[in-house]
């Protein structure tokens, strides 16, 4: 596995991580021996760089990945968030909250979850309205100074706000979906702010949440269990329709030039630039090791073309959230 250095802090991570969130939230249902022996794999194959949050589960993600570094956590670059309120009672109360007091004592538990002293990056998972992000990341930084956070790094931010959050301390890395069913940072400034201000660029959901996989054909494709994709506009019967001759044609694409349109779609993100890296998610070592395998991977520039052809920005059908959601991205 190559290398890249995620901002001018300096935080040096595998061209491709793993995004462990649907190890035990919102992707249907958990299988922890599975996704240990997937964390496993990932750690001989030099996938180092762990993304998990304190929401996803609430908690458990970071318990799961917590019991599998534990010995090895030299090994292992671990990535949290914080932002997404989780209530007394553990529960997900589906409210922002980036207050400092929040914060810090967030911050407590996931190091606690994680078995570890520190964090390698943390992030802020989503931009607070009611609390201006000045305010957020002097609290951030407070935990830096602290020695319990490394690096910084926001999610889903808009230039604006990203330009703030970097002021109070430099940012490691930007995070935010990116792929090519979700082309919205290479024309509304954020890519443009990250590296005019040298920050490193992470990728999440870079296979477009399974779409780009060529699995899912319609709704009844989406795993049982609690799987976000049930709520997802993108994921509707009349968008999947739509969306599907893109896929195919990617598909058809990807065979031409002897390769799988998981390795296309993956390879495509990491062609972007040297700054970018891209946290597919998975559960199963078999996905796993069929995304690594694109990291050597090198588009020419006739496919590289055919590509942005065939997704150009805006060719994807419906929403990647629900109106809620999507009116918390990009502030």
């Amino acid at each position: 596995m190559t290398h890249r250095t995620l901002g001018t802090p300096g935080l040096v991570v595998p061209a491709q991580g793993l995004g462990c969130m649907g190890m035990t939230f919102g992707y249907g249902d958990a299988d922890a021996a599975e996704a240990r022996a997937t964390i496993d794999r990932a750690l001989e194959l030099g996938v180092n760089l762990l993304d998990t949050a304190d929401m996803y589960g609430p908690h458990t993600n970071e318990e799961l990945i917590g019991q599998a570094v534990a010995g090895r956590r030299d090994q292992v670059v671990l990535a949290s968030k914080v932002g997404n309120e989780i209530g007394p009672d553990g529960q997900l109360t589906w409210r922002i909250n980036g207050r400092p007091d929040y914060i810090r004592a967030s911050v407590e538990g996931s190091l606690r979850r994680l078995g570890t002293d520190h964090l390698d990056l943390y992030y802020l998972h989503r931009v607070d309205p009611d609390v201006p992000v000045e305010e957020s990341f002097g609290a951030l930084a407070e935990l830096v100074d602290k020695g319990l956070v490394r690096h910084l790094g926001i999610s889903e931010a808009g230039p604006a706000t990203i330009r703030r959050a970097h002021a109070v301390h430099p940012l490691t890395a930007v995070q935010t979906e990116y792929s090519l069913f979700t082309r919205d940072v290479e024309v509304n400034g954020v890519l443009e702010t990250c590296r005019e201000l040298g920050i490193g660029f992470v990728a999440y959901s870079p296979l477009g949440r399974g779409f780009l996989t060529g699995t899912i054909r319609g709704t009844s494709d989406i795993p049982t269990g609690l799987d976000f994709r049930r709520i997802a506009p993108r994921f509707k019967d009349e968008n999947i329709a739509a969306n599907l001759p893109v896929v195919d044609q990617l598909s058809e694409l990807a065979a031409a030039a002897d390769t799988t349109v998981v390795r296309l779609a993956l390879a495509w993100v990491l062609s972007r630039g040297q700054d970018i890296v891209a946290i597919p998610g998975t559960k199963r070592r078999t996905y796993l090791e069929e995304n690594v395998s694109a990291a050597d991977l090198e588009l020419s520039a006739d496919v590289l073309a055919a590509i942005d052809k065939i997704a150009p920005y805006g060719v994807t059908a419906g929403n990647r959230y629900p109106d809620a959601e999507m009116d918390a991205l990009t502030r």
